[in-house]
């Protein structure tokens, strides 16, 4: 069976994690008292007939419960039939502000004496013992609604295989690293397509950029050079049980040599790697 706990703070997006998952079979449940957990396991493996369940685990809970999670995780990774992913939710406390006095709703930790700014701040903390085990982290501050539920289905739903699931992402430093990333390559040293005019307009997906770029030496140079250090070293992260591992390739704009690149790298790992997924995030 395989189980997948969402956690993070509220305003995240938690509910659209768990729609996407019951979209796709998942039997879900929102805000289990995290003490249940062993116990709902035991019930869903004899009735539900379920082989993929979700929970949400949040600062809804008691403390204390909250602070037993690690023990309790431990004790459900012993269950070899189990596959378990942590899955963490977050976003900067200044979109969480903007989330919540759009949506006007009443966050679970605030009252007479604490104020929004302040329950976010002490939720982060109230979830520590969830985040530091988290499986995959997403900071959901730049994604919209549409673009969440495909970074969800990308990274929790679309594994060929068991395993870890590497993502290669292309991004533009002028949109911010990706804060997930394990591994970042700046390939802003490459020759821009941006400053062609007659490329300008297309992205390295397209046949002209694509060419391009191909016949540049130092495009070819580091391609090899960084294809060479991730065949060595992915599957060394793979070995230390990593779930889930990114691997960003950022220039400008996100738009032609950080696309190129990783497109090329996503397509060269899958011949040795299982479970290799390319994002391009610009362009999403």
């Amino acid at each position: 069976m395989r189980l997948i706990i969402v956690s993070g703070r509220s305003g995240s997006g938690k509910s659209t994690a768990l729609g996407v998952l019951e979209d796709n079979g998942f039997y879900c449940i929102d805000n289990l008292p995290a003490g249940l957990l062993p116990s709902l396991l035991e019930q869903a493996s004899q009735h539900l007939g379920k082989s993929s369940l979700a929970v949400s685990i949040d600062a809804r809970n008691l403390p204390c419960q909250l602070e037993r999670f690690p023990e309790l995780l431990q004790g459900i990774r012993q269950d070899p039939n189990l596959h378990t992913d942590v899955l963490y939710l977050d976003a900067d406390e200044l979109t969480l502000l903007k989330r919540f006095s759009e949506t006007r709703r009443r966050h679970p930790l605030t009252s007479e004496i604490r104020a929004l700014a302040e329950a976010i701040q002490d939720e982060a903390l109230l979830l520590k013992p969830l985040a530091d085990l988290a499986d995959l982290r997403i900071d959901t501050s730049k994604l919209n609604l549409h673009q969440l539920r495909d970074m969800l289905r990308l990274r929790l739903l679309n594994r060929t295989e068991p395993g870890t699931a590497f993502l290669i992402e292309s991004f533009g430093f002028k949109r911010g690293v990706p804060v997930e990333a394990d591994l970042v390559f700046d390939v802003r040293c490459l020759p821009n397509p941006y400053w062609r005019l007659d490329l300008r307009e297309y992205s390295g997906l397209d046949r002209p950029v694509i060419d391009y770029l191909t016949a540049q030496p130092e495009v070819e140079e580091l391609y090899q050079d960084t294809l060479s250090y991730l065949e060595k070293w992915l599957p060394r992260f793979a070995a230390n049980n990593r779930a889930y591992v990114t691997v960003a390739i950022g220039c400008t704009g996100g738009q032609h040599r950080s696309v190129y690149l990783a497109e090329r790298l996503g397509q060269a790992l899958k011949k040795s790697l299982k479970n290799i997924q390319v994002r391009h995030r610009e362009l999403s």
